[in-house]
């Protein structure tokens, strides 16, 4: 298996400047509609019961970095730097806008859901470059002497480099949001929807486009990414329900905390990997686009299979409610 991800690890996904600048845009429409959606009675209410959100915000910021080293630590020779550095990457990232959605649909705690999203999209801007560049550097310094470290030996993540993207594609769609949104709350009714939905369409086309962009690699080489992201996107799910239970939540409560730990930003993460001076694009990084390009995908499956797993989802009910009857 590590041959096969030593191959992933030089592998360049074909991605078009114009489809880059897309993506960065995409990110931005999407971080300008949370900010729309930001409603201070939100933060008050919570701020009445600050537990869950410090717990959830404990959860993602702390936990989840910390958790996800350590897994890449352990997995040790079976995966390459790369592989380990994208898990990182994606870890560091603060939660997708999807998490709202999927909350609702899960019964969770929603005003819980909303509120960890702006937060972690408002902290997310000093908070994801501090955690990526600690954890980063201190997981390529685990590799210095290792001979697989040739593969990032010339790597070194830059705290102000990361923070200077994460202001242009995060900070300054929410602070435009908020602006927009006190000076046009009635404009803002209207368009909040219609820009959340398609905010995700876009996001969604993204991936197709990559994904079809490259689909004889992913046909390829998903099957060993695959599980990778399959046991991360796993573990970051039992962090966030495990969490809210150690500190004695509900099951509301912690079933939120548990797709706002496991519904990451990746599209911050492909951001990221496409900004040259970030990650010089002669670095053979393949594993970690293929890590943030398939856990896209995977979080929105595991999110929603969850939330129906929660809902008490079952086909026989649905007949019922739509009054179908059984053949």
């Amino acid at each position: 298996m590590i041959e096969v991800l030593q191959e992933i690890d030089h592998i360049t996904l074909n991605f078009s400047d114009n489809g880059k600048m897309f993506l960065n845009l995409t990110i931005a429409l999407i971080m300008f509609g949370v900010a729309l959606d930001i409603n201070l009675s939100d933060f008050v209410s919570l701020s009445k019961k600050p537990k869950p959100a410090l717990v959830g915000i404990l959860s993602q910021f702390l936990i989840m970095p910390l958790a996800t080293f350590l897994l890449a630590f352990s997995l040790g020779g079976v995966i390459t730097p790369t592989i380990g550095l994208g898990m990182i990457l994606v870890a560091a990232c603060p939660g997708g806008n999807i998490s709202n959605f999927i909350s609702s649909l899960a019964k969770g705690n929603v005003a819980l859901s909303v509120s960890l999203t702006a937060f972690s999209s408002l902290g997310g801007i000093i908070l994801t470059p501090l955690n990526f560049t600690f954890w980063g550097n201190l997981y390529i310094k685990y590799y210095s002497g290792n001979a697989s470290a040739d593969l990032v030996r010339d790597l070194n993540i830059d705290v102000l480099d990361v923070l200077q993207t994460i202001v242009i594609i995060l900070g300054i769609p929410l602070a435009l949001g908020l602006a927009f949104k006190i000076k046009l709350p009635r404009i803002t009714a209207k368009i909040l929807n219609p820009i959340k939905r398609f905010s995700i369409f876009a996001f969604l086309s993204i991936i197709v486009i990559i994904f079809s962009s490259n689909v004889d690699l992913f046909v390829t080489y998903i099957p060993y990414i695959f599980f990778i992201v399959l046991a991360h996107n796993a573990l970051a799910l039992s962090l966030g329900y495990g969490t809210g239970k150690i500190f004695g939540l509900d099951k509301r409560n912690n079933k939120t905390l548990a797709i706002e730990t496991g519904i990451q930003n990746s599209g911050l993460a492909l951001a990221l990997l496409f900004n040259p001076d970030i990650f010089p694009q002669d670095l053979a990084i393949g594993g970690m686009a293929f890590i943030a390009a398939w856990w896209g995908v995977w979080h929105i499956i595991s999110g929603l299979t969850m939330a129906g797993f929660w809902s008490g989802f079952s086909f026989k009910k649905v007949d019922e409610e739509i009054n179908i009857e059984p053949v």
